[in-house]
Order: structure tokens, then sequence, then C-alpha cells
């Protein structure tokens, strides 16, 4: 059980993180990064406020209908 984590592993954790998929170790684990590592820290912050931004935009997406068709037309 490794507490001290790599960059990489923070920044993985943090996306995880954002999508509600992190495990509650995994969180503890990327906090204790976050107090030592600034640069982490600023991916954290970038990463929540794109997250805020696409959450905000209420982007619409195509139905699995008008996917299919619009296969077909590119075909």
């Amino acid at each position: 059980m490794k507490i001290i984590i790599k960059c990489e592993e923070a920044n993985h954790t943090c996306d995880k993180t954002q999508y509600n998929e992190a495990s509650l170790w995994e969180k503890i684990k990327l906090n204790i990064h976050l107090i030592y590592c600034s640069a982490c820290r600023k991916y954290t912050a970038r990463n929540t406020k794109l997250t805020q931004a696409v959450y905000k935009s209420k982007p619409k997406t195509l139905g699995t209908e008008q996917k299919e068709k619009m296969e077909e037309a590119l075909q």
C-alpha cells in the first residue's frame, strides 16, 4: 500500500475523480500528492474548470438513429 504516487498516476486519478470513478483510497493518495506538487494542483484546477464548462454548456448529442443515418450517408 503505497501512499506516495507519481504525477502520472495523480493526473489519472484526477481524471477519474472528475467522473466519480476514483476509489476513496485513490482520492486520499491524490490529495496527499497535491499537498507537495504544484504542477498537479494546477492540472487539477484546469481539469475542474474544463469539466464545469462542459457541464454548463449542456452539449447535445445525436441519437442512435441519427448516427446510423449519418453513417449510411457517408458510405
